[in-house]
């Protein structure tokens, strides 16, 4: 599936890129035929003053007389607009038969502006651009987004320094008054700044359809990859529930077939003191095993929400007190230490007894389970704003990154090398973030390999008053 999503991923932008240099072809196509009627139309104004000429029948030498006046004469204001324009069209056909580069001179600022603008148009180029005439003899523009430039020194520059720059390295260019054999005398220039992004909108709709469709497939993927390693994870959890289940119950049932063996037994038959402690071992086993499954049916219960919380006012103080003490007995037994430090002088809080007097069992069961060198476990209660925390704190062997992350969760048991070395379904935790979750409060820990672990629980005053 990776290796398909990365070959999709390169064919698109393959004939992404691919539609982005025909784009780009089809834009210098329409550019450069907008350029050479341009050019055709400079060249035609050029034209006109030879056809003045010869329409005048006037020689090549007549370059300072038109019909006999002198040339104080026709520069008066008296003179028509039109016998000036056959005087200048003269003029300048004849400087341009005795020196080609005045063929510049000859081009209309505000006329070029207007072909450009026209020719674009017409072949659907609508971008902003510069453009400039380029003169060949001074090196240097004499025509620049429609402005004239002039200099005295013609040695210095003439035009902008940015805008000359960017119409030196343009592609877009064509050669002035090169017809008839003659030499280019110059050069018309055009630039478009936004060139680029034009070319990647005119894909970006397809960019964007092909972005979204393969993160849809990108996203997918990564899904159904997570859902088929939870599933894994979850197979195995449940493939340690169901062997640990069998492990706690095996050990009570051989218990249970061998006191009622030993009960059948003709020499135990006559000792009713020895009846009565086989008796007594079944009982508490067969009491062992139905905990058990209460625990799984609890569970149950819990996921399913299937249960009510009888809410009335308790005293966390004294519920970890008899808590500790219930416990003590299987510290002693261990040569460990409990120690409580209640620090909660408002330790009253609304809540199920029952459910609440579950989860700190089920705190110090953890605690004793997974302390096995050093048992040392301390209790404490402090008042914070709205409840009170209970904080149980413990010196095993303590949990790292990838423990903590689960070890709210249903089935999930820390991993000791032996899978029955620490007995349990794995419900003890999940049990009380869902019983604590029930009341509005909170339940975190903190733990590092070696260093023991900290549980931290906290119950509101009142759960009504809880977002």
């Amino acid at each position: 599936m990776s290796v398909a999503l990365m070959g999709i991923s390169i064919i698109q932008f393959y004939w992404l890129k691919k539609n982005i240099d025909l784009n780009a072809i089809n834009f210098n196509d329409k550019v450069l035929l907008a350029l050479n009627r341009v050019k055709q139309n400079l060249e035609d104004d050029a034209n006109e003053f030879e056809n003045f000429r010869k329409t005048q029948n006037r020689s090549e030498t007549s370059l300072f007389k038109v019909d006999n006046d002198p040339l104080e004469k026709i520069l008066t204001p008296s003179l028509d607009d039109y016998r000036l324009k056959q005087y200048q069209a003269q003029v300048a056909n004849t400087a341009w038969l005795i020196k080609p580069e005045i063929a510049l001179n000859t081009i209309s600022a505000p006329d070029l502006s207007r072909y450009l603008r026209l020719e674009l148009q017409k072949n659907g180029v609508k971008l902003d651009y510069d453009f400039g005439v380029f003169s060949n003899e001074i090196e240097d523009y004499t025509i620049t987004n429609g402005n004239y430039n002039v200099n005295i020194d013609i040695s210095n520059n003439m035009s902008d320094g940015g805008t000359a720059q960017k119409l030196n390295t343009t592609m877009y260019q064509v050669n002035l008054f090169d017809s008839e054999g003659r030499k280019a005398v110059g050069s018309l220039r055009v630039f478009f700044p936004k060139k680029t992004s034009f070319l990647i909108s005119s894909v970006l709709p397809a960019l964007i359809s092909s972005i979204l469709l393969t993160g849809l497939i990108l996203f997918c993927f990564v899904y159904t990859i997570n859902v088929i390693l939870t599933q894994k994870k979850v197979s195995l959890m449940k493939t340690d529930f169901i062997n640990n289940m069998t492990h706690e119950f095996k050990t009570p049932i051989a218990t249970i077939s061998l006191a009622a063996d030993s009960i059948n037994n003709p020499m135990v038959k006559s000792k009713p003191e020895m009846i009565e402690r086989y008796a007594d071992i079944i009982k508490q086993e067969n009491k062992r095993m139905l905990n058990q499954v209460e625990k799984v049916l609890q569970i149950a219960r819990l996921d399913k929400k299937d249960f009510e919380l009888k809410i009335v006012p308790i005293n966390l103080n004294d519920i970890v007190n008899v808590a500790m003490e219930n416990t003590r007995l299987r510290v002693n037994k261990h040569g460990g230490t409990i120690k409580a430090y209640l620090k909660a002088n408002n330790a009253k809080i609304k809540g199920d007894e029952n459910h609440v007097s579950n989860v700190l069992h089920n705190l110090l069961d953890n605690a004793i389970k997974y302390s096995p060198d050093k048992l040392e476990i301390t209790i404490q209660t402090i008042d914070v704003k709205k409840g009170v925390q209970i904080i149980i704190t413990d010196q095993g062997i303590g949990m790292n990154k990838d423990d903590l992350k689960r070890i709210f969760e249903k089935f999930y048991r820390v991993s000791t090398g032996n899978l029955h070395d620490v007995k349990g379904f794995g419900l003890g935790l999940s049990y009380v973030k869902v019983i604590t979750d029930a009341h509005r409060g909170r339940v975190s820990v903190e733990s590092e390999p070696g260093k023991g672990s900290s549980f931290t629980v906290f119950f509101p005053h009142d759960p009504k008053e809880m977002k």
